[in-house]
């Protein structure tokens, strides 16, 4: 006998069409497959026969041709092969993004603003009287025409250089960011899939970064024996190697990107399950996956200690509860006087915020 589901009402999910319901679910097997979008749809396929997704008015075939009509998926009309689109790729960062910030709440902190003034992209109700040097779209018109006509009069109307003001604008700090995420084999070890939290976070990070900073700078390695730089386009579909987790090659890559960028501020942000196992010593690779190497972690923290002293702040993703991992996360920011933020693979929209530079410690929802 078949029985019955209960759940609570939700006025706004009863609003959305169709395809928008199916669409959110399909970008979310998307970061679980890898982007291979054929994979995805036969997941879907097997959650709409168990659980029923579609009604008889819009079932799974329609979604498949709304997501072609749309731009969502390509198909090749030769193989009959289909992949997803950049549209797609960027509709998944989008959600990785809704869903892990979603539920922050709003704050000032992490802003680029400053309170000085200079040249920026933000006006300010200040105006100064005109300097040499000043550019002619800094000239605020309608009060150095005011000027003039109270220090001239109307009907002998002129203008000087004494009657021009200019409008300020608040000057916005621009930040290099890279974003080092873990690809080892230990990020699925166990049964823990930690590399699909672990992309959902990098696609967050980067949609933030790149919209809401788009003067910022972003780069991204990845790093399991070796480092690499990726583009964000290519996040969808990182897997996890038979790689050992080369944590210094990643910040050893990182710390050189920065080092090219002209930006003053700059950032690395660290994805990780928090177990350095691997260390490249000339041509050979110095492995120890049973637990800590001290030869590792050693090296790990003397480049925590280097980025402090060129005032890059290491912020650390930890997707791991084991406490000795832990640990070891605790004394690599604080060598950095960075922050780490310990996310369980449950809830991933809450995460334990350690902050080393002001010793607060709270739970961020």
């Amino acid at each position: 006998m078949k029985g019955f589901f209960f759940k609570g009402f939700d006025p706004e999910d009863e609003a959305k069409p169709p395809f928008d319901k199916l669409l959110e679910l399909f970008m979310q097997l998307l970061t679980y497959t890898n982007g291979d979008a054929s994979e995805a749809l036969q997941w879907l396929n097997e959650l709409d026969r168990n659980y029923e997704l579609t009604r008889p008015e819009y079932g799974i075939g329609d979604f498949i041709d709304d997501l072609k009509s749309k731009g969502y998926l390509d198909e090749n009309n030769e193989t009959g092969q289909i992949k997803i689109t950049p549209k797609t790729e960027q509709g998944i960062r989008k959600s990785s993004l809704d869903e892990i910030f979603g539920k922050l709440k709003k704050t000032k902190k992490g802003d680029h603003n400053t309170r000085k003034p200079g040249l920026g992209d933000e006006i300010s109700p200040d105006t100064r009287p005109f300097q040499f040097g000043d550019l002619l779209e800094q000239i605020d018109f309608t009060e150095s025409i005011r000027n003039a006509q109270i220090n001239h009069g109307v009907e002998s109307f002129m203008m000087n250089e004494d009657d021009l003001q200019i409008r300020e604008t608040d000057f916005k700090s621009q930040t290099s960011t890279v974003l080092m995420i873990d690809i080892s084999h230990s990020m699925i070890l166990y049964g823990e899939d930690r590399i699909t939290p672990a992309k959902k976070v990098a696609m967050a990070l980067s949609e933030l970064i790149t919209t809401k900073y788009p003067k910022d700078t972003l780069d991204i390695v990845v790093f399991g024996n070796d480092a690499w730089p990726v583009e964000i386009k290519d996040l969808p579909y990182l897997e996890v190697g038979p790689y050992h987790t080369n944590t210094v090659a990643g910040l050893e890559l990182a710390m050189d990107i920065l080092r090219r960028r002209r930006n003053p501020n700059k950032q690395i942000f660290v994805i990780t399950d928090g177990k350095p196992t691997c260390l490249k010593v000339g041509k050979r690779y110095y492995k120890n996956s049973f637990g800590l190497d001290r030869k590792i972690t050693s090296r790990c923290l003397n480049l925590a200690a280097q980025c402090k002293k060129l005032k890059i702040p290491i912020t650390t993703f930890m997707i791991a509860s084991d406490p000795y991992l832990q640990r070891f996360v605790n004394e690599f920011t604080e060598t950095n006087n960075g922050k780490a933020f310990f996310a369980s693979l449950d809830h991933l929209g809450s995460f334990i915020f350690r902050d080393f530079e002001s010793g607060k410690r709270k739970t961020v929802y």
